[in-house]
């Protein structure tokens, strides 16, 4: 999170994070938030249409997505999932989410996330990840 944007010399609030939630339904989405921000799950919920959802267990979001908790990336997942995006992404020209392992960190326009993954923008944060 904000250790990886620190030691990259990137600016935290461009640095997003790829989380796997669980919604009441059972199904499982994807939420990118920056680095600097805590997931509020209510939002999430809201979006999704449903009303609780909860963080994914970590087994689930590795073998959903393939790749390791701390490098999970919202593209080139095992298994497509519905994907969120936190609105502030749409502020910059570019923003940085994982490449797929520990450490690796790739710029992307935010409007991929809408061209590759369909994703929703909408509000998803609340609280500062300090």
């Amino acid at each position: 999170g904000n250790e990886a944007a620190d030691q990259l010399g990137l600016n935290p609030s461009h640095v997003f994070k790829t989380l796997l939630a669980e919604l009441q339904s059972g199904e499982i989405v994807v939420a990118v938030v920056p680095v600097t921000s805590l997931l509020d799950l209510k939002a999430l919920s809201k979006v999704a249409g449903v009303k609780k959802a909860k963080m994914a267990d970590v087994s689930v979001a590795e073998r959903r997505t393939g790749y390791v908790v701390g490098g999970i990336s919202p593209f080139g997942q095992v298994r497509p999932h519905r994907t969120f995006v936190d609105d502030s992404a749409l502020l910059y020209s570019e923003v940085f989410v994982s490449g797929g392992k520990r450490g690796l960190e790739v710029a992307i326009s935010p409007s991929s996330f809408e061209g590759v993954l369909g994703a929703i923008y909408a509000p998803l944060t609340g609280g500062k990840n300090e």
